[in-house]
């Protein structure tokens, strides 16, 4: 038995589902017996748990409100059986508004609730629009345990919510997040963290949601600072776990004495393994059974194909080599031979016949003029039709594989090339592709489904990309080699750096100007194109909204 001197809390690391609140009850009961099992008092789930986060405009249904709150209450009548008590994140329709709420229940019912203060309206936050503000709160008396639990926002903004809870005497702060995942941010968290650690001079618990919502990657890596500024606890990233851990009090503090400390993956790794998860949930949760994707003997379909194989098994990818008279020889021996390494079924459908089709078809209309890129175009939009109808006939999901350097500057077909459901690398740029390619091939990340060794030959990353739609071309034809394109792009993108500020970095001012503008003129087709997975701090849709039409160049 536990005494107010020592609190077991379990932190549930969960990868619930947005609207499925059925599914997100049971798996909060079976965590609540997991920790149970193990001795906990006191669960702690993760931001709008119930619900599934971020819910965006479901909180604008009543029916939705009354639905979460419904089964809330639910889970409260489980706590009757002495068992461990429960801080569950839940939206409420109050008469003070609509809000991002905590419920905290013990002894079979709701003993308090508390609602988010600081509501982000930054990046892929939104919350203004669907929540309202709550009042300051107070701390929590849970089994003689006077607990202060803010909401994510709650601690990164400058609001004082801490520290508020902290003087009216909060003794730990349980913050519960809907944290997404980019590069670095588990290093920037910790420095959140340890900055209201100071502020209090408490120790706080970040415990963050794990799984794929659309774009969004939520990493979990829950962890805890101490009143003494020490990392006490380390959850896994990219993981779902239930972790108990033991505080007990020592004179007026509270120390952790006993928590996970797991290794926090780096870089190439990081990055894979949330373009993984994103794309392994995107397909599970939305009900595909397969995908399907076009295999073109490049560094970006090997490299999805990779993804796919890992993320949902190989007897789940299907790859589709789409060969043009264009298509070197060299191609097809490289898609096929990732499709073999890879494990996974490869078929050849050769596109002459079609684009032919449509010459033909276009021959009175287009008498008289100069072949070009529109032509060139047909041979990607054929294979945009024969993939989605491959699609259609079978119910697999098409797996899109274009890079962030392509999407920034339109190196990419509407209708072609663009076609599909949703794009595992939409939010890396092409260096980064080839950086996680040949991580890839000496690394089977944890979770993964596929196989070991070299699944992306090395000629494919070798050799100088192309799409293939003339005889002899390369990337470079029409654009700077990569390593400096994807430099002004970071600038432009990431920085919203000005046009001299990134030629004092060393690039020429007409380079700068022409990719200024390529980004600024391909917007149009950014908005048609599939969700991807979030990975920079500032990815294309949530994070990036500028206007289609868009006159502004800086002229510097």
């Amino acid at each position: 038995m536990s005494t107010p001197d020592i609190l077991r809390i379990a932190i549930a690391q969960l990868n619930p589902t947005v609207g499925d609140i059925p599914g997100n009850l049971k798996r909060a009961r079976e965590a609540r017996a997991e920790a149970a099992r193990h001795g906990a008092d006191l669960v702690l789930f993760t931001e709008l748990f119930i619900a599934g986060y971020p819910p965006e405009d479901l909180i604008m249904k009543p029916a939705f409100l009354a639905a979460c709150e419904k089964a809330v209450g639910e889970l409260a009548a489980d706590t009757a059986d002495g068992g461990p008590g429960v801080i569950m994140g839940v939206p409420l329709q109050r008469q003070t508004g609509r809000h991002n709420s905590v419920m905290v229940l013990d002894g079979g019912k709701v003993i308090a609730e508390r609602h988010k203060v600081d509501l982000p309206n930054y990046g892929e936050f939104d919350e203004k629009r669907v929540f309202d503000a709550g009042p300051m709160p107070g701390p929590v008396n849970f089994r003689g345990v006077r607990l202060g639990i803010p909401v994510c926002e709650d601690i990164w903004g400058n609001l004082g919510v801490c520290e508020t809870l902290a003087e009216s005497g909060a003794e730990i702060l349980l913050v519960p997040n809907g944290s997404p995942y980019y590069r670095g941010k588990v290093d920037r968290r910790h420095q959140v963290v340890i900055r209201q650690a100071i502020e209090s001079d408490l120790p706080v618990i970040y415990a963050n949601q794990v799984g794929g919502q659309d774009e969004l990657v939520f990493d979990g890596a829950s962890f805890a600072i101490s009143a003494d500024r020490r990392l006490a606890f380390q959850m896994s990233q990219f993981e779902e776990t239930v972790a108990v851990t033991t505080w007990k009090r020592r004179g007026e503090v509270w120390v952790c004495d006993g928590g996970p400390m797991s290794r926090i993956p780096e870089k190439e790794e990081a990055d894979y393994r949330a373009c993984m998860l994103g794309l392994r949930d995107y397909v599970n949760k939305n009900g595909f059974r397969n995908v399907v994707l076009g295999l073109s003997g490049g560094i970006d379909s090997a490299i999805c194909a990779a993804l796919a194989v890992d993320a949902l098994g190989e007897e789940r990818v299907r790859c589709i080599m789409l060969p043009y008279e264009y298509t070197s020889r060299e191609s097809h021996d490289d898609a096929q031979a990732c499709a073999r390494a890879l494990g996974c079924r490869y078929d050849v459908v050769p596109i002459h016949g079609p684009v032919q089709g449509f010459m033909a078809a276009l021959s009175d209309l287009f008498a008289g003029t100069n072949s070009g890129i529109t032509e060139e175009n047909l041979q990607s939009r054929t294979r945009g039709t024969i993939l989605m109808a491959i699609s259609n006939k079978f119910g697999s999901m098409v797996v899109t594989t274009g890079n962030k350097s392509e999407m920034s500057v339109g190196y990419a077909t509407l209708y072609g090339d663009m076609n599909g459901g949703f794009n595992p690398i939409k939010d890396l740029y092409k260096m980064q592709v080839y950086a996680l390619s040949r991580w890839r091939n000496t690394t089977v990340p944890p979770g993964a489904l596929g196989p070991s060794g070299e699944v992306i030959p090395k000629n494919i990353i070798d050799k100088a990309p192309s799409a293939e739609l003339r005889p002899n071309q390369t990337d470079q034809d029409s654009l700077p080699p990569y390593p400096v394109l994807d430099d002004i792009l970071e600038c432009l993108v990431e920085h919203e750096m000005g046009v001299d500020a990134i030629v004092e970095r060393g690039h020429d001012r007409e380079l700068v100007h022409r990719i200024e503008h390529l980004l600024y003129i391909a917007e149009y087709k950014r908005r048609q194109s599939a969700p991807g997975v979030k990975i920079t701090r500032k990815n294309f849709g949530r994070d990036r909204r500028y206007p289609i039409t868009n006159r502004f160049r800086d002229r510097g």
